[in-house]
């Protein structure tokens, strides 16, 4: 299927490894103008190393004075802003029940803030080039998902509710938006690869009791879904969470 996104410019948050840079590749390799993000500079660099012709451009977007300088450099070097993918995130926080006030604010920004930060930074270039977005959530956000923590859960349901929200709004502008909500993805450094490297067989047994594929997920699962829902070939979709998780999620 041909993508049609040749000469669009995108902007990839959280990219410098994992889900994000797997975007990022093929987004390049679909003939997208790339500028990866990363709060850190030297693996920023590594990365566009990797992609010829990307830019790379640090900042923290769950700061919002950040994500608007970011937004504003990456429009500035492609001439506007087509595609904007928002990754910023992590999974890792205290087990359910040890809350704090610190925490819960440490996860929200991760994987809240640092969206709608970013959103709203670039709405008005995207709505110039009616643009799409598209955010990388959880299924941890649609169900309870034993062993995830709670601040996680809860941060990712309210980026789903969010996206769900603000797709009436943006669409008005001509701007669509959608999210991922992946289930376990496996890549260098992850918790999978963490928990598989630990105790092989009690991941297997969990992917053949709750994952009917039986299998993890890849980074580049996630980057084709995002392929096709940045591209015009999903023209009609708006507002909708994209559940890819090999069929775990039963609600």
């Amino acid at each position: 299927m041909q993508l049609d996104l040749t000469g669009k410019s995108a902007l990839v948050t959280g990219s410098s490894k994992g889900i994000g840079l797997s975007i990022a590749r093929l987004l390049h390799e679909e003939g997208c103008r790339v500028a990866l993000n990363a709060r850190n500079g030297q693996k920023l660099e590594i990365a566009k190393a990797s992609l010829s012709g990307s830019i790379g451009i640090a900042g923290d977007m769950s700061s919002q004075k950040e994500a608007q300088h970011v937004v504003s450099q990456v429009s500035e070097a492609f001439g506007g802003l087509d595609i904007l993918v928002c990754n910023v995130g992590s999974g890792r926080s205290v087990p359910a029940g040890c809350e704090n006030y610190e925490e819960w604010q440490r996860v929200f920004a991760l994987n809240l803030w640092s969206t709608t930060n970013t959103v709203e930074a670039a709405r008005g270039a995207l709505a110039s080039s009616k643009g799409v977005v598209v955010c990388i959530s959880s299924i941890c956000g649609l169900e309870v998902i034993a062993g995830a923590p709670l601040t996680y859960s809860v941060a990712k349901a309210a980026l789903n509710a969010y996206v769900r929200g603000v797709a009436r709004p943006l669409g008005k502008q001509g701007i669509r938006i959608n999210a991922i909500a992946p289930g376990n993805i496996l890549f260098e450094g992850s918790v999978w690869a963490n928990k598989l490297a630990e105790d092989p067989k009690a991941v297997n047994d969990m992917l053949e009791k709750d994952v009917p594929l039986s299998c993890l997920g890849s980074p580049n699962d996630v980057a084709n879904l995002v392929a096709y829902l940045v591209s015009p070939r999903s023209a009609f979709a708006s507002g909708r969470i994209w559940t890819l998780d090999g069929g775990q999620v039963r609600s």
